[in-house]
């Protein structure tokens, strides 16, 4: 067995545990301190370095990031603060824990999570994953493979605005739209990504995706669409897994 604490930091969470690799399991409860704000590098490697201290940690971390990571360095910032573009997070958090630290896109953790563990090994063509919440995430793939960072949540629509600012969560609360309302709107994100990638299933991760009942009524789409399993310990477990 190999246990890699796994940390999925949001926009307005940092939550972390221990993980065994093999099962996904968690190995001890998991620990959530509230995201600092503004949320600059500084700040999140602080709030990571207490959840390493917590489990008394130090092994591999795997660190499911807001953001565009390439090969651990930040090239987006949309729930985060600006101040993080460009750093290197494999190095700032390695530095602040004295751990071997990997960071990816909390999205793409998130889905390779679901797709390895949430019992969906047997598709054989595209998966589109997106999780809801105070953003829109997203991870695609195809034959089980990862394509990292499609950041779908960004795109403009045909209304001319960007998916996120239209049918996130925070949305929703922010515009005081019933389900129905909500609903509606996010159909018509998903037929306009249907059109764009073909999807051979769709599925629904983050807080929002726990909620589905209140909603499924409104999604006419063709393409099945289905909520995560492994709901919102996925970003945790994706994240150990990569780094594993």
């Amino acid at each position: 067995m190999e246990e890699v604490l796994g940390i999925d930091i949001g926009g307005s969470g940092i939550k972390g545990t221990i993980v065994n690799t093999n099962t996904g399991k968690f190995l001890a409860e998991r620990h959530r301190i509230e995201t600092p704000q503004p949320a600059t590098p500084e700040a999140i490697s602080k709030t990571v370095h207490k959840i390493v201290k917590y489990f008394s940690w130090s092994g591999k971390i795997g660190c499911g990031f807001p953001a565009v990571v390439q090969n651990g360095v930040v090239k987006t910032a949309s729930n985060i603060d600006s101040s993080c573009i460009g750093i290197n997070a494999n190095k700032l958090f390695g530095k602040a824990t004295k751990c071997k630290v990997k960071v990816f896109n909390d999205a793409d953790a998130a889905g390779f999570a679901e797709l390895k563990l949430g019992g969906r090994r047997n598709i054989k063509g595209s998966v589109l994953f997106l999780t809801i919440g105070t953003g829109i995430g997203s991870a695609m793939f195809y034959k089980g493979k990862l394509i990292p960072n499609t950041e779908f949540g960004h795109i403009y629509m045909n209304n001319g605005l960007i998916a996120e600012k239209y049918c996130s969560d925070a949305i929703r609360k922010k515009e005081d739209l019933n389900w129905d309302q909500w609903g509606m709107r996010f159909n018509e994100y998903l037929e306009y990504l249907d059109k764009l990638f073909y999807p051979e299933l769709i599925i629904l991760g983050g807080g929002t995706s726990k909620k589905i009942e209140k909603f499924k009524d409104q999604l006419k789409i063709k393409t099945p669409v289905e909520s995560a399993r492994l709901l919102n310990q996925a970003g945790i477990i994706g994240a150990a897994l990569l780094a594993k």
